[in-house]
């Protein structure tokens, strides 16, 4: 053999060498990638080869699955109530990637999850029978927050203190996911809802936190109890009216200029939603005494699973007094989920202890078996003490019974809330929020509640928590009761 035919048959044996090392690293490296990748079809294809498992209410599948006309996809997602329900399911997309317990059970529902293959799947490659997530929420308290925030914008959540359970997650406006679910018609559907101002696609009840306005006070009242800076509800407090913000010249009014705020015990405060008594409060503890009780009941925690994450609610560091001042009165940065004001309704009506939020209860393989039980793997702290907890308990009474939660008010139970009103804009130039925390106890049966209302055809000067989220929340709140 010459040199040359030498030197190219060298080089031709490289270039197979390289190919075959290129086919290998491709085979079993990038592989994964390719195959998981959101624009490889056969995904897709796969996905929807057979029907979906199914996310269930109260024993009845809200989701289901039927047959296409045709194309590579023979079946398609299907909602039962969907728009009632959609901050719970989310969607299951041809054409999109799935969201909220459609996203999270993705591999359970569609039978690639290996804790539902048997041997024989595994023997024969088949993929195996999907399996069903089955959820905490109370249908009828989801209807009765659904119905009760109307046309207006909004979230609502609803927790069984005891629990731990998620009985109603609500956002509104609502969408319906039956417009996703088609690849041939998803795009226009996709682009109409991300173009709505009003933004449906958004989870108001865990996903948006916006500022809590005077529901923070109890984070607030319970920081000073447990402190010690106040030995009871009753005792009277420092508290100058008005109160000046520290290092301005700036007064801290009350929105009703003839409520008895000045030196007020924290029950007289909390009824009245006096501003000067909280905003002095938190200076006087300091931001990070308020910021350590604050995360005790989940502010900061950035990785809050219900298994949906949840946006997290956020107590500010490195703040002057004067705007620890206002965050006492959940303003400032302060900001939080209906979901983060229900648990601390839900922490105090259980005598100080949160139990772990959840809105899944178990998943199960198609025969019924349990994979995995969420209501044994809850787990609950201890927030503030049994003291503590029964003394805001007893202050939170007051707001309903005799304070500016009226509205909340339920025949035959005991129903304890605060308000909250939301400055927004600049200046306060926008619409407020209007905020309503709440928990109510009745025959051996209790719930949390938490309702924000972003936006409603009321005028401004009819903007308020007892106005127009504490009826909502009396609401959802008969609804748990009943029966």
């Amino acid at each position: 053999m010459n040199k040359t035919i030498r030197r190219a048959s060298v080089f031709a044996l490289l270039l197979v060498l390289a190919l075959l090392a290129r086919a290998t690293w491709v085979q079993f490296y990038d592989g994964k990638a390719l195959a998981d990748d959101k624009d490889n079809r056969r995904n897709a294809i796969q996905t929807y080869a057979e029907p979906l498992g199914n996310i269930i209410v109260a024993g009845r599948s809200v989701t289901g699955s039927a047959r296409t006309s045709g194309g590579d996809l023979a079946y398609k997602r299907t909602y039962t109530d969907g728009r009632l329900y959609a901050a719970v399911t989310g969607y299951a997309s041809q054409a999109y990637a799935p969201t909220q317990l459609e996203g999270i059970y993705a591999e359970l529902l569609n039978g690639t999850d290996p804790r539902l293959r048997t041997v024989m799947d595994t023997v024969t490659g088949k993929r195996a029978d999907p399996g069903n997530v089955l959820t905490t929420i109370d249908p009828d308290v989801q209807k009765a927050a659904y119905q009760a925030l109307g046309g207006k914008k909004g979230g609502a959540v609803a927790i069984d203190p005891k629990t731990g359970r998620i009985l109603a997650v609500v956002s509104a406006p609502s969408y319906d996911p039956s417009a996703l679910t088609d690849a041939n018609t998803a795009g226009t559907a996709w682009k109409e809802l991300n173009a709505d101002p009003d933004k449906p696609l958004n989870n108001r009840g865990l996903r948006q936190p916006l500022p809590p306005g005077s529901t923070f006070k109890l984070v607030v009242a319970a920081a000073a109890l447990e402190d010690g800076l106040y030995s009871s509800v009753d005792q009277r407090t420092v508290s100058p009216d008005p109160y000046r913000l520290p290092l301005t010249t700036q007064d801290l009014s009350n929105e009703n200029p003839s409520a008895p705020c000045e030196n007020a015990s924290i029950r007289v405060a909390l009824q009245y939603s006096c501003n000067n008594v909280f905003a002095k409060m938190a200076v006087d503890l300091g931001q990070d005494k308020v910021r350590a009780m604050a995360e005790k009941f989940g502010f900061n925690d950035e990785q809050r699973d219900v298994p949906v994450r949840a946006y997290p609610s956020v107590y500010p560091k490195d703040m002057d007094k004067a705007q620890t001042a206002l965050s006492g009165i959940g303003q400032f940065d302060v900001t939080a989920t209906p979901l983060q004001m229900a648990m601390v309704s839900a922490a105090i009506a259980n005598g100080g202890k949160l139990v772990s939020p959840h809105m899944v209860a178990q998943v199960t393989d198609s025969g019924g078996d349990v994979l995995q039980n969420y209501d044994d793997d809850a787990g609950s702290k201890e927030i503030v003490s049994s003291r503590t907890a029964e003394q805001l308990q007893s202050a939170m009474q007051t707001v309903v019974e005799e304070g500016t939660g009226t509205n909340a008010r339920i025949s035959g139970a005991t129903v304890g809330g605060k308000t909250g009103t939301a400055q927004h804009g600049e200046n306060n130039s926008k619409t407020p929020y209007a905020w309503f925390t709440s928990y109510a106890k009745a025959g051996g049966k209790e719930v949390a509640v938490a309702v924000m209302v972003e936006q409603s055809d009321a005028a401004r000067s009819e903007v308020s928590g007892n106005g127009l989220a504490a009826p909502v929340a009396k609401a959802m709140m008969k609804a748990a009761l009943k029966g």
